[in-house]
């Protein structure tokens, strides 16, 4: 079956971005007239993605009021954190509201226009835990790089330096929710330290290399990007 699921998760707090939207989730900050998060949700419409589960935090209520403006006929969760989480927290919070086995989980405030159908093929082939969305990238430093083997099993997760080009993981997974509701994992915890780059070897967690369109709007001159880049 196709993945019809998505949890988004739009509880980040934007503070290397205050000055430029101040008291709003990073996910809501203004693209060309309308909230970051509309372009995320559109892109995954696209994909065949008919329900959404929304992991929020900060500022919620500014979330809400949109989401029921945009998606009035419903097919959305809002499933709000009482305290932060972490990202697995989050995730694993989320997943309980899933009804399908997998799911893909994105970030609220970055977009990787990835081909969820391709990704999920892998993803179904190898019956994995995890499957990652990894972006080829030159001449960064912002983020760490991720390592692939032959058979697409991660080989290693590098720390954020300076690299001439690598494989960036594009914040883009395919999660087997079941499976991932069965770990031992705390109740707040990061997952990409505490689960991905523990438990990859232990795992099947499996990379997907797709050269698409991606930004993150975590700093301002990738928000301003954004205004230029991102429009109906």
């Amino acid at each position: 079956m196709a993945i019809q699921e998505a949890i988004i998760l739009a509880g980040g707090l934007g503070t290397r971005l205050r000055e430029t939207v101040p008291d709003l989730p990073k996910c809501m900050a203004p693209v060309n007239n309308r909230p970051f998060i509309y372009y995320v949700i559109s892109h995954l419409q696209k994909q065949g993605i008919q329900r959404f589960i929304f992991s929020l935090g900060y500022k919620s209520e500014a979330f809400t009021q949109y989401i029921t403006e945009l998606l009035p006929g419903g097919n959305y969760e809002l499933v709000i954190e009482k305290e932060p989480l972490g990202t697995g927290g989050a995730i694993k919070y989320a997943c309980s509201y899933v009804q399908h086995t997998n799911v893909v989980v994105v970030n609220g405030d970055s977009i990787f226009k990835t081909n969820i159908a391709d990704q999920d093929a892998l993803h179904t082939d190898k019956n994995a835990h995890c499957t990652l969305a990894l972006k080829p990238m030159e001449n960064f430093e912002r983020y760490g790089v991720v390592e692939l083997n032959h058979d697409q099993t991660i080989a290693s997760f590098k720390e954020k330096q300076y690299y001439a080009k690598g494989l960036i993981n594009g914040g883009v997974y395919l999660i087997n929710a079941k499976l991932f509701l069965q770990e031992n994992l705390p109740e707040k915890f990061s997952f990409e330290t505490d689960y991905l780059q523990v438990l990859y070897h232990q795992r099947r967690i499996y990379g997907v290399i797709q050269d698409a369109y991606f930004i993150d709007i975590g700093i301002p001159e990738d928000y301003q990007r954004a205004q230029t880049e991102l429009t109906d």
